[in-house]
């Protein structure tokens, strides 16, 4: 029997691979049973076919490891609920270390992923001789061990999710290409296909590696492009030992399967191959394709895998495979809902890890699509977190020559990109450059991190024990406490509301009650509608109706689209990131700086904390804000982009009778955390809400406008906090230790309590400190007296929870 073609459904999914078959599954589970999936071929004819179909819960994050625990998972239950076979394999899986460095991260990742109660082993020279006994070991300093990982046939795994997905009611139309998506007042109304019309409330695009060309069509940044993909499939090999663990030998790129008698080997290599170079545009009959063999590129690697497998040397190839796997800029899925138009997802980006993440990726894509809103971290994860400039044909099709390489890169903090740099320099970018900065990419723009002292490179040379940038930020910090900071601010978002309804619906979106009064600045927070903070910003009352709203670099694209969401029509809306450059001025004298230049009376009586005006430079107006992220007494100066480079000379020429340095953002960072400062994307996000990160102060309820996420608020405001906010400094305290970063365990005595969000050391008070969240039936002066743990690279430190800020904060009334 013929099915009929549908007429209208709530949901078109948009691709039939192992992503779109997650989704579309996900969602009528979940009640969505009118979700309709459409394949422009067969299911997996895109990338999902030709997948190394490795399964690994580790991953590179905390985010990732659990969504991958989560597809590993659901594999193994649908597997029993369909009857299908995914040829899952759970023979395990080792990577090895090679180097000291590739150790302490692997040791990182493994002690991440007890927060999560995986199964993690970590693992000496010896024991991965017993578990893989054909290695060649002499170079192997250790590794890591997965018992429940091993591999899966991704056609298989894509079959079971499709008939799960049907079996919850989902209609799969293979053979049916989407011509158009459409569109009407920026929201999703349907989409024409080859068969016909089908009018939609809600598309998500699984598409893969043609994503990024379906939403350039449509206006939709989709930041995405595919690379030539490499491995081979060996000859049968004799006496071959079956049920071998899947082998990750990250140093040398490679990764190794055994697969019934022979051995895949493939590589993740610095240096990648644009796919479809010569036009940019992937074509879109493309289906189960290869690219002709590039043995020149492969063969390198292919001889580390024979050093590392001997075994190999003496064996042919049955199989060269060379085909197209998409990468986005920072080797992060691209999941949530898109910022130009509503209701149209995403589910793509998987950086060859699409296999082992596409369960947990699809059910997250359809709670986000159901609540509306996510309470899971996941901005690591979000569309959102890119701007319009990382999708263009220059930028990504660079990127992603490095980013495939990334992914068996060592993940350094603080790592730095090499490629696509200098989209935006600052005015005076030179002279910042003269100064010693080393530069960091902080959206569009090229931002100070660090500035050079003592004859140094501006360079980072990248560790998890003692920074090179060290002995820099250690002079920025301490000058700023004693004198005078300069800080490169300019890459802050910053947004203008106007119109007679500005102040209501700025109410509505924050949940502060917003200062309407000229010159008065607020810190607020955004909510969603559980409750979950999904922007931490300062609101400006500028002019009658009128305000800014200033929020942090890297949330851009993200805050203007939440913003967006909730706008009337009425209320005129406009970015002004780029119009206005911005200098942070803080320290103790500060005041006494800016009054050389300005005749204005910068006294605490006539311009207060929390408050702004216009400030005449000599013939230039700048709109001065007094608020400090260090805690010190300082100034936000906000300059017109033509005025910038004379007013940043003007401040330099005369910093230099006040010992003025130049101050860059892990100073900035480290000074936050030292006054008890919280960071959206670390510290908070829409997985906290404001009572557990101690953040209840800038919640109104008495104003006469209801946020949004104020029901559920309050109905969380007498519960009993299942996690809140806390500070801690480890007790053994030198610069030289394993880095504090986050997402490592705390323990109270020997049981896990909670995670850390944010390390530093800080220079001004000697001490390692972390933010983080714990869970603990005692109280935060009871913590004070028994002993607490965080576990770094296996091993726990001793550690103490501090009941107020290192820094006690005087900038307000001086």
């Amino acid at each position: 029997m013929v099915k009929s073609f549908p007429k209208s459904s709530k949901v078109v999914v948009i691709g039939g691979g192992v992503a779109g078959c997650s989704v579309a599954y996900h969602l009528a589970k979940f009640g969505w049973k009118d979700t309709i999936l459409l394949e422009r071929d067969q299911l997996t004819s895109g990338t999902t076919w030709h997948a190394a179909g490795l399964i690994g819960q580790l991953g590179a994050t905390a985010t990732i490891t659990k969504l991958r625990e989560y597809s590993l998972n659901l594999y193994k239950e649908l597997e029993r609920k369909t009857e299908l076979s995914t040829g899952l394999k759970q023979n395990g899986a080792i990577t090895i270390a090679t180097s000291k460095e590739r150790l302490q991260e692997l040791l990182r990742q493994a002690t991440s992923a007890q927060l999560f109660d995986i199964n993690v082993k970590v693992l000496d020279k010896q024991q991965i001789k017993n578990l893989y006994p054909v290695i060649n070991d002499k170079d192997i300093l250790g590794g890591v061990y997965m018992p429940e990982d091993g591999q899966a046939d991704p056609v298989g795994v894509t079959n079971v999710l499709a008939k799960a997905a049907r079996m919850e009611g989902v209609q799969i139309f293979e053979k049916t290409p989407v011509v158009k998506i459409l569109i009407k007042n920026n929201r999703i109304t349907g989409v024409e296909t080859s068969e016909g019309k089908i009018e939609c409330e809600y598309v998500v695009l699984a598409t893969g590696m043609w994503s990024r060309q379906i939403g350039q069509d449509i206006g939709v940044s989709v930041p995405l492009y595919p690379n030539e993909h490499f491995y081979i499939i060996t000859e049968s090999i004799k006496n071959l030992p079956k049920n071998l663990p899947v082998l990750r030998d990250y140093n040398d790129c490679l990764y190794l399967k055994e697969d019934a008698g022979k051995m895949l080997v493939g590589i993740f290599e610095p240096g990648a191959k644009n796919a479809f170079k010569e036009k940019g545009i992937v074509p879109n009959d493309f289906s189960f394709g290869e690219f002709p063999d590039d043995f020149d590129h492969f063969e390198p690697y292919l001889e580390k895998s024979f050093n590392r497998l001997p075994l190999l040397e003496n064996t042919g190839i049955r199989k060269f495979f060379s085909g197209p796997e998409s990468f986005t800029p920072d080797t992060q899925y691209l999941l949530g809902e898109t910022a130009e138009v509503s209701n149209l997802f995403t589910c793509c980006g998987f950086n060859s890890i699409g296999i082992a993440s596409s369960g947990g990726a699809g059910r997250v894509t359809a709670e986000w699509m159901i609540n509306g809103y996510m309470n899971e971290d996941l901005y690591s994860l979000d569309i959102k977190r890119f701007q319009k400039f990382h999708s263009s044909k220059k930028f990504i099709m660079n990127r992603v020559t490095e980013t495939l390489g990334n992914l068996y890169g060592m993940h350094w903090p603080y790592k730095q990109h090499k490629t696509s740099r200098d989209q935006k320099l600052l005015p005076y970018h030179e002279e910042l450059k003269k100064a010693g900065a080393c530069f960091g990419q902080s959206g569009e723009y090229e931002r100070p991190m660090w500035y050079a002292i003592n004859g140094a490179k501006p360079e980072y040379d990248y560790s998890f024990n003692y920074q090179n940038w060290y002995p820099s930020v250690e002079h920025e910090c301490k000058n700023t406490i004693k004198n005078v900071g300069l800080f490169e601010l300019s890459p802050f978002a910053k947004y203008e509301i106007k119109g007679e309804k500005a102040y209501e619906e700025l109410q509505k979106l924050c949940t502060a009650n917003i200062k309407n009064e000229i010159g008065k600045c607020t810190y607020t927070h955004m909510l969603n509608e559980g409750a979950g903070i999904e922007g931490d910003l300062t609101t400006v009352c500028i002019d009658k109706n009128h305000f800014r709203i200033i929020s942090s670099a890297a949330v851009r694209t993200h805050d203007k689209a939440h913003i967006l969401k909730h706008l009337s029509k009425h209320t005129e809306f406009k970015d002004v990131t780029d119009d206005l450059i911005c200098l942070g001025i803080f320290g103790p004298k500060s005041r006494e700086l800016l009054s050389k230049i300005t005749n204005e009376n910068l006294s605490n009586e006539n311009f207060k904390f929390a408050t702004s005006k216009n400030v005449r430079f000599g013939s230039i107006d700048i709109w001065a804000q007094r608020l400090s992220y260090v805690g010190e007494l300082g100034y936000e100066l906000y300059i017109p982009k033509e005025n910038a480079k004379e007013i940043y000379n003007m401040i330099v020429d005369t910093g230099k009778q006040f010992d003025l340095s130049h101050c860059g953002a892990h100073t900035m960072d480290t000074m936050r955390m030292e006054s008890g400062f919280l960071h959206w994307g670390h510290d908070i996000s829409p997985e906290e809400n404001q009572y557990q990160a101690g953040l209840s102060f800038t919640i109104s309820y008495k104003k006469n406008i209801d946020f949004i996420g104020k029901e559920k608020l309050l109905k969380i405001k007498n519960q009993k906090l299942d996690k809140r906010f806390v500070m801690i400094v480890l007790k053994e305290n030198i610069p030289g230790m394993p880095l504090l970063l986050n997402e490592e365990p705390i323990y109270l005595e020997n049981k896990i309590i909670g995670k850390t969000t944010s390390g530093n050391y800080s220079f001004n008070y000697n001490k390692n400190l972390s933010f983080g969240y714990i869970n603990s039936e005692f109280s935060n002066e009871q913590l004070c007296h028994k002993d607490i743990y965080i576990e770094i690279e296996k091993k726990k430190y001793l550690s103490q929870l501090l009941l107020k800020p290192l820094k006690k904060s005087r900038f307000k009334d001086i």
